[in-house]
């Protein structure tokens, strides 16, 4: 049975709905109505093999801001809400991203304890009509929607667009082992039976 999660958000700044498939293909139907942005999420959709559905307003004429944030609580509670149980993940994974000369580590533990380390400083404060401080606002309202410890790592890199991108891959293929399904899990991967 396939792990989907589908959440709806209103505010009086934004109007999310997310729908996300855990077992998917890598598809992403949607916009964000931020281009760069947009293309983050295809990427984070692909490298994780989850299909996500997004229909997204928000107040973009003030700038991406509440649009990011709102994007990253959603998709944090939809990721969440498609965990279900947690019975037979293996829970922990851990990608090193190499992207020409940027690279990057992502270590994620679905763990029920949300917590972000973004040790990445981005050279550049904008990218298109994306704010690049976003990066760490969605990834921090990512975590603590879905209960995810998360650690970033830069080890290299300068390009503004390749640091960002590995950041997303990264997560991507983290998150991708985290939430697969261990042969041997027998119920929830914790001593104490409850993520």
């Amino acid at each position: 049975m396939a792990r989907i999660g589908q959440i709806a958000r209103k505010t009086g700044e934004t109007e999310i709905q997310i729908k996300i498939n855990l077992d998917g293909s890598g598809e992403f139907l949607g916009t964000s109505g931020i281009p760069f942005f947009d293309h983050m999420l295809k990427l984070w959709a692909k490298h994780g093999s989850f299909d996500v559905e997004l229909q997204a307003q928000g107040d973009l004429d003030v700038d991406g801001h509440h649009t990011v944030e709102d994007i990253g609580i959603v998709l944090g509670q939809a990721f969440q809400q498609a965990l279900g149980t947690k019975e037979n993940i293996y829970r922990y994974g851990q990608m090193i991203l190499p992207m020409d000369e940027t690279l990057i580590l992502a270590a994620v533990d679905i763990s029920g304890r949300p917590y972000l380390n973004f040790d990445i400083d981005i050279p550049l404060f904008k990218l298109g009509q994306f704010d690049t401080e976003l990066v760490e606002e969605f990834m921090r309202a990512f975590c603590l929607n879905s209960g995810l410890t998360l650690h970033l790592k830069k080890f290299y890199g300068q390009n503004t667009h390749h640091l960002i991108e590995a950041i997303f891959k990264a997560l991507a293929r983290a998150l991708r082992q985290a939430v697969g399904v261990d042969p041997k899990g027998k119920g929830i991967p914790s001593t104490k039976g409850l993520l």
